[in-house]
């Protein structure tokens, strides 16, 4: 049997030894190239210091990264229960290091088992990204606890995150991220390192806390703003917001937005400003 730079087995062996193939139902694609793995991790930034929080390890290539790379400690909440064998076994390689926990990231608060500082870093499973991403970037009180989030997604969402206003990625993803964090895509990944390979090339964000955000808002009241008007992009705002009372028009114009603008025409400091015109606390 030969074993990886961390003494453990190959991640293709450890997923042939416990029967692991990716199942769709759960948006699995397992990274099996630990070079690739120890990229991300790096680019998540000093480790040594922190507690990192992972969703969605899978057999552990990324959670094996992290450890090499020097977390102090990774939580991981992994649901697909065939891969808690695999799990356990990185977890003795590493004693003391390693919380898994069994269930559903949607379910889980993972606070009482981290300390600061957190960094959040995953390959996230596709059917559930998107909705953590957003729960992560819209908590009640700002700062958050996490410092920073490096993820990989779907180019496609990857690109919604960092779209600039006007642009056809551009909407709820990039105001969300942009108004509370500094978001770059760090690099992308083709879909030959994944088993099995996706149709989409991926993409690995890396999303830096702002202390504060940008521009004042009320985070749920600017979540539905955004929401309600790109839910119909191609409405004018008058009519995407109209649910919002009988004089919504008058109202963005107050903002000083023209109510026949679309969403995307609409910078992030324009949507706090509607947020905070049209959802005054």
């Amino acid at each position: 049997m030969s074993m990886a730079q961390d003494g453990l087995p190959p991640l293709r062996e450890v997923i042939a030894t416990h029967g692991l193939h990716a199942r769709k139902s759960l948006g699995q694609n397992f990274l099996l190239d630990l070079n690739l793995t120890s990229k991300i991790a790096r680019r998540a930034g000093a480790l040594d210091q922190c507690d990192v929080l992972e969703v969605g390890p899978g057999p552990g290539g990324l959670t094996r990264a992290l450890l090499m790379e020097g977390a102090r400690k990774v939580v991981a909440i992994e649901r697909d229960e065939r891969c808690l064998p695999a799990l356990e076994q990185v977890s003795a390689a590493y004693p003391g290091r390693l919380e898994v926990i069994h269930g559903d990231a949607l379910e889980i608060n993972p606070l009482d088992h981290l300390s600061p500082p957190v960094r959040i870093v995953a390959n996230l499973p596709y059917n559930v990204g998107t909705e953590l991403l957003v729960r992560w970037l819209t908590p009640e009180t700002w700062p958050p606890y996490w410092q920073s989030l490096t993820l990989m997604f779907q180019k496609e969402v990857a690109q919604r995150i960092v779209a600039a206003p006007g642009s056809k990625a551009y909407g709820r993803l990039s105001v969300l991220a942009q108004w509370r964090t500094e978001a770059r895509i760090a690099f992308e990944l083709p879909p030959q390192a994944f088993t099995p390979p996706p149709k989409v090339t991926s993409a690995v964000v890396h999303l830096e806390r702002l202390e504060t955000p940008r521009f004042p808002a009320n985070a749920r009241n600017l979540s539905r703003i955004v929401a309600l008007a790109f839910g119909q992009r191609r409405k004018m705002l008058r009519a995407s917001l109209k649910s919002l009372g009988p004089d919504v028009e008058s109202r963005i114009a107050e903002a000083g937005i023209e109510p026949t603008q679309r969403a995307e025409q609409l910078s992030v400091e324009d949507f706090c400003r509607l947020s905070n015109r049209l959802l005054p606390d």
